[in-house]
């Protein structure tokens, strides 16, 4: 069977992916995800916007020049770090923070090296305080969702769900950071709205399969034929059509912004939201499917009751074993002793028989004893 007919299969219905049965591969590809991701966290470091360590910032219209242009008309007005961007035919340079005289300096400059009216360039200046308060309030916002999401989990379902939607949204957060590492996008206002974004998404996927699995494994008992681990797979596979569909309808239009807006159009704080939200789905459908609920089966495996489920069923399937080992047995013993050939044909048959009872009877006897014939002497005086 091809990728394409399994793939079509599926969302048809037809048969189911054995998910939870092979946490191995997935917890591999994730790590292997987790490594990369802090690699790049650690060796690039995310390029964190002005909005959040403060400096300035010059927009310009100016057509017939390079980067290169633009980066030497702004450090040459005595600019010692330029971040030179371009949105259409806009060119965004950050600096660090610079004082008004600074800021009126790189002006004139911009407008005698590159033509453009000292009017026609925009400036705006963010204290490194005003950034730090941001970056204070986005970790707020992330510890309060995060209590949220533990507290609505636990009291909605059960307190090992809510622990592997947490993980669930760590790793996804970690992953999708280190695309921006790895890449270079700058951080911004913009992306921490798209990082809570993700993480609702993520949730979402995790909640519509973790209300399945409840539904699912409510009705197992001690004598259940199912274990903990089949029936959350089977609710899984219920949901996965749903959730591809889901996330594909959802991925297109932010694929369309991030890749069309950004290379045409040059938008960008749409880039900067898009970025975050088009990763941030595909990871967030990936761990809700494929860490969030093995995970989550393995925590459950643990418990007394399902211990016991999985117990009772291999001692059923040994005893099946056993029994049907027993009358395989029983029926090679019987056919032995109804096969003809063992009688022979006509009186040869029965000459057989004799035989085998002599041989028998010799057998239980034990071997012949030779009377005793006394010495030479003794036979004489016989």
């Amino acid at each position: 069977m091809g990728l394409r007919a399994a793939i079509s299969r599926i969302y048809r219905g037809e048969i189911s992916a054995d998910i939870v049965g092979k946490p191995k591969i997935w917890y591999s590809i994730s790590g292997l995800l987790l490594v990369l991701s802090i690699a790049g966290l650690l060796v690039q470091g995310l390029n964190i916007g002005v909005e959040f360590k403060g400096g300035s910032v010059f927009t310009f219209k100016a057509s017939g020049h390079s980067i290169e242009d633009v980066r030497g008309a702004v450090t040459g007005g005595g600019a010692h770090q330029a971040i030179v961007q371009k949105a259409g035919g806009d060119w965004r340079v950050t600096t660090e923070s610079l004082s008004s005289a600074q800021v009126s300096e790189i002006k004139k400059n911009v407008t005698r090296q590159l033509s453009v009216p000292e009017s026609k360039v925009s400036t705006q200046v963010v204290g490194a305080s005003w950034g730090g308060e941001i970056q204070k309030k986005a970790w707020q916002a992330l510890v309060v969702f995060m209590i949220l999401i533990i507290g609505y989990l636990s009291v909605a379902f059960e307190w090992r769900m809510a622990l592997a939607a947490v993980v669930a949204l760590v790793h996804d957060l970690v992953i999708t950071a280190g695309v921006y590492a790895w890449s270079g996008f700058e951080v911004t206002p913009a992306t921490l709205l798209g990082f809570l974004t993700i993480l609702g998404y993520s949730l979402y996927d995790a909640v519509v399969v973790f209300d399945m699995i409840k539904e699912v494994t409510r009705p197992l008992t001690a004598t259940s034929r199912t274990t903990y681990s089949e029936a959350a797979n089977q609710a899984l596979s219920s949901t996965l059509v749903r959730s591809l569909n889901t996330s594909l309808v959802a991925i297109l239009p932010v694929g369309a912004i991030l890749f069309i807006g950004t290379t045409l159009f040059g938008a960008g704080t749409l880039k900067d939201l898009s970025l975050a939200l088009f990763v941030g789905m595909i990871i967030g459908t990936y761990s809700s499917l494929c860490v969030a609920t093995p995970l989550l089966v393995q925590l459950k495996e643990r418990e007394p009751k399902y211990k016991a489920i999985r117990a009772n069923i291999a001692r059923r399937e040994h005893s099946a074993k056993r029994q049907a080992k027993a009358a395989k047995v029983t029926q090679a013993t019987g056919a032995a002793d109804d096969d003809p050939g063992d009688a022979g044909d006509g009186d040869g048959g029965a000459e057989d028989v004799k035989a085998s009872v002599t041989v028998r009877k010799v057998v239980q006897q034990g071997p012949r004893q030779q009377p005793k014939r006394g010495s030479r002497q003794q036979r004489r005086n016989k």
